[in-house]
């Protein structure tokens, strides 16, 4: 039997029919949109970034990923999706600290907010901006 053949055989038998149905399928690939939308805003500027967005879908998605991974029977779909969800928000979380001066001035942005005083600190480069 070829393989050509036997992967018909598989799509046509009445488990995949059903996979193909069920939220087990659908679920992850419309959740795709959000590592897609992720992965896109990595060319756009780093000021546009939400860190308190971009920190709880990064937490969202790796609880996510083990749960994928634990459920019975394991869905890959939703795994792959969250892990690269979880990745790609990463990579924004590194590009809005970057921006915005480095970890430790994060940490004084969210005492401010944290503290009711809701003004972002000033980055260096508006500085420069009003210094001129």
């Amino acid at each position: 039997m070829s393989w050509s053949s036997r992967l018909y055989t598989k799509l046509s038998s009445k488990e995949f029919k059903n996979y193909i149905l069920s939220t087990h399928f659908w679920g992850p690939v419309v959740n795709w949109g959000l590592p897609v939308a992720a992965v896109a805003d990595t060319f756009k500027s780093p000021e546009m970034i939400s860190g308190k967005m971009t920190l709880a879908l990064a937490m969202y998605s790796s609880v996510f990923t083990r749960y994928a991974w634990m459920v019975s029977p394991r869905n890959y779909l939703l795994f792959a999706m969250h892990t690269v969800n979880a990745c790609a928000q990463g990579v924004q979380l590194y590009r809005f600290t970057n921006y915005y001066g480095g970890l430790s001035n994060c940490m004084v942005m969210m005492k401010e907010t944290i503290s009711g005083n809701s003004e972002p600190a000033p980055d260096a480069k508006t500085q420069q901006k009003v210094e001129k």
